[in-house]
């Protein structure tokens, strides 16, 4: 059942139907300040108007029945920016869940933080919460919002949550690991998009994207749109996720007999 935001949608194409689709996009949302740039207006400007297509982009990915999408927003590094624009950027994330929150609730849309909160301003830490709390029961779609959210950070936020749990070094696998960073309530993403033509993942969800699918997207964020997640989601369902084996219409033919007997196959449904 397609989940419908915004009613007063009415132009946009139905999704397509596709064989294979990911359970879990993840989008870094970048060129708002190069879409401002060229426009001759400020940074600033160029944020706001990716603010204001978040919700073209949530209704896109829900129409799929895709159940989790994160949007990586603030990174970690991006404190290193001129003051004015961090300041503005946080009165952005401000102003997004006061409009937001009550209608992403009303349509089923749970919202979970990626992050360390503590950083942020009191009266943020409220809003992001409280957004938290009013939709948790919800179960149409999962949006995470990294806001101050580092790879690296999250990492090794995990290792300390191992050090202080007394888990003893013989007991430690990937498990271990994964169910102690920000994410583990989320599956790994499937798919991480990254706008604007850059092509490195800048301290993303380094763990949890050991196999994802990269698409990289040359639109800035403001413009990416319908047919950009089309695309993306068109390509994704042509490629063949062998997690580090050989599918059975590559293996040797010997090969292939003799694994089918044991079961070995690799999954290649995404």
């Amino acid at each position: 059942m397609a989940i419908v935001l915004d009613s007063h949608r009415t132009e946009t194409p139905p999704p397509l139907h596709l064989k294979r689709l990911p359970q879990h996009i993840a989008i870094i949302m970048d060129g708002n300040g190069r879409w401002a740039k060229e426009r001759g207006r400020s940074r600033l400007a160029g944020h706001r108007a990716g603010t204001e297509n978040i919700r073209k982009v949530i209704d896109r990915v829900a129409d799929y029945g895709i159940p989790y999408l994160t949007l990586f927003a603030f990174s970690t590094e991006n404190w290193s920016r001129p003051q004015y624009e961090v300041r503005g950027l946080m009165q952005l994330l401000s102003f997004y869940l006061r409009r937001e929150t009550k209608k992403l609730d009303e349509n089923g849309i749970r919202v979970v933080h990626l992050g360390d909160l503590s950083a942020l301003h009191p009266r943020l830490q409220r809003q992001v919460n409280q957004a938290v709390e009013l939709t948790r029961n919800n179960t149409r779609m999962t949006l995470a919002l990294a806001w101050n959210y580092g790879g690296r950070a999250d990492i090794v936020e995990a290792v300390r949550r191992i050090v202080s749990d007394g888990v003893r070094p013989e007991d430690i696998d990937e498990s271990t690991v994964s169910s102690r960073l920000a994410t583990t309530d989320l599956p790994d993403p499937d798919l991480i998009i990254r706008t604007a033509g850059e092509m490195r993942i800048s301290n993303f969800l380094l763990w949890q994207a050991a196999y994802a699918e990269l698409s990289f997207i040359p639109a800035y964020w403001p413009d990416f749109g319908t047919s950009n997640i089309d695309e993306a989601l068109i390509t994704y369902s042509q490629r063949t996720r062998r997690f580090g084996g050989v599918p059975n219409e590559e293996r040797d033919p010997e090969t292939v007999s003799a694994n089918d007997k044991n079961g070995a196959g690799v999954d290649t449904s995404g």
